[in-house]
């Protein structure tokens, strides 16, 4: 049943935000497809881009966590283990693919991940041990009944595009009924790898098997295996696209070994491609054994070469970027991340909530603008509207309340549907706006041109320097306007 919350026409629009035809396409790998090597696809090209599969018992015990300073949210285990992490970046491209083998619990993580995630993939071309036993993978294609009966519920409960990818069955008239019953269910598109279960990279993709599916079915069909044997340079995606009659194509290995290969410019010298994984595994404090996983497949066949061979006695992740010269990199990062971590801890214990009618949110703190505290460059609204350009949302809205006996101003800004004002009055419009302004930077973790620490303590001692000068010389005013001096009364 489709969720009741969920119009048909609403999930129409929904679903139409990603399609599967003429695309450039990260496979999905063990391992290898974590957030920093997604988002680097993506900017070298992909269209869409798939995470590692992630088996549905696994998720159903994780708990989805909004990470104000990475700006990223992840499905985290008790342990504090990160199932997956995805961020703004590649919402509406990445596509969570599953292990499962039961049609609820299948629509269990759909639900938990879907507005998250631009599409859902089932695997049912894994060959490995540990998918096939639990009954997920290549386990499923010789049974086409439960295929049916996954596809079906998720189609039907998920408001995101379904899509499976399969493998070849022995006989190639089991594997077009097959397909066929996947493409009644609704699904988006199917993933085929030309290869049967028991084949491995050294054996010969089946284009003309994935063409004749291609020809059978008319949901777009994504051509996988291609690596090394036919696909070794951008040009040679399409020509395994044209060999094997697929709508779009999907790269495995060869984006393992260089994901620059979705350039059209051409493949990146594998050190400038380690230099930009490596940034994007900084910023999104990436879990160093998988850099270092990550790291080790873009450095295959050059195991001789000085970096490679730092790469395996690095033991954190800034060794890591000290054998690719990035450490200040590294240690800016870090210090930027303390800096806004201790804002979030002083924001979460200053911050007041209040639930409104219409179901928004008004914040508040206790918050001043002091123009000389922030930066001459710009303004906390300058920066809170750029913002809000940036991630496609609405201008920000100001609105004053005006105490009439004092003549003092409170503002609160509407961003995104929430509203966020400070407790304090100010003597100008302009200084109430931008508390608000403040207000809603921090709350949603964005720098507010506050300069730093360090910066406002020398202007507090320049402060009371001049106090303490302007004080001695009233006093010395005053002293010399009295008559207790030299030769009075009191000498």
């Amino acid at each position: 049943m489709v969720d009741e919350g969920v119009s048909a026409e609403s999930k129409d629009n929904m679903t139409s935000r990603l399609t599967y035809v003429g695309k450039l396409i990260l496979a999905p790998m063990v391992r290898v497809g974590t957030l920093p090597m997604r988002l680097l696809a993506l900017d070298y090209g992909a269209d869409i881009v798939y995470c590692e599969e992630l088996i549905d018992h696994k998720l159903l015990r994780s708990t989805r966590v909004e990470n104000e300073v990475l700006g990223t949210v992840d499905f985290v285990l008790d342990d504090g283990t990160i199932v997956f992490r995805t961020c703004e970046k590649e919402k509406d491209t990445v596509v969570l693919q599953m292990g499962t083998s039961d049609p609820q619990r299948a629509l269990e993580v759909a639900k938990l991940v879907e507005n998250d995630v631009a599409g859902i993939d089932v695997n049912m071309g894994c060959p490995k041990d540990y998918s096939c036993k639990g009954g997920m993978g290549a386990a499923l294609l010789t049974q086409p009944e439960k295929v049916k009966q996954i596809l079906t519920t998720l189609v039907q409960g998920c408001c995101k595009p379904v899509t499976c990818k399969m493998r070849l069955l022995p006989k190639m008239e089991d594997t077009i009924d097959l397909v066929k019953i996947m493409e009644s269910t609704g699904v988006s598109a199917i993933g085929v790898h030309g290869r049967k279960k028991e084949e491995r990279p050294r054996h010969d993709v089946n284009c003309d098997a994935i063409k004749l599916i291609s020809k059978s079915v008319s949901v777009p069909v994504i051509a996988n295996g291609g690596s090394s044997q036919i696909i070794k340079t951008f040009e040679d995606i399409e020509e395994f696209r044209n060999l094997s009659g697929a709508s779009s194509v999907m790269v495995a290995r060869e984006a393992q070994w260089n994901p620059s290969i979705f350039r059209r410019e051409g493949k990146l010298p594998i050190n400038n491609v380690i230099k930009d994984y490596l940034k994007y595994a900084v910023d999104y404090d990436n879990q160093f054994s998988n850099s270092k996983y990550c790291l080790q497949q873009l450095m295959v066949g050059r195991s001789l070469e000085p970096e490679a061979k730092a790469l395996l006695k690095a033991k954190t992740l800034r060794e890591l970027c000290e054998v690719w010269s990035m450490e200040v990199y590294f240690d800016s990062v870090i210090a930027a991340r303390q800096k806004a971590e201790d804002l979030r801890k002083q924001r979460v214990e200053a911050v007041k909530k209040r639930k409104l009618d219409d179901g928004s949110t008004l914040y508040t703190i206790e918050i001043r603008y002091n123009k000389k505290n922030f930066s001459p460059m710009t303004t906390p609204k300058l920066i809170l509207g750029e913002w809000c350009r940036d991630n496609l949302l609405d201008p920000p809205v100001y609105s004053m309340e005006e105490h009439t006996v004092h003549r003092l101003y409170q503002a609160t800004v509407n961003v995104d549907k929430d509203y966020f004002s400070s407790s304090c009055w100010e003597k100008s419009k302009r200084a109430a706006e931008h508390n608000a302004a403040i207000v809603c930077l921090r709350i949603k973790s964005v720098y507010d041109g506050l300069l730093e620490h360090e910066h406002s303590k020398k202007n507090a001692r320049e402060e009371k320097r001049m106090t303490e000068k302007t004080n001695k010389q009233t006093t010395k005013t005053r002293w010399e306007h009295t008559e207790c001096k030299p030769g009075g009364p009191f000498r």
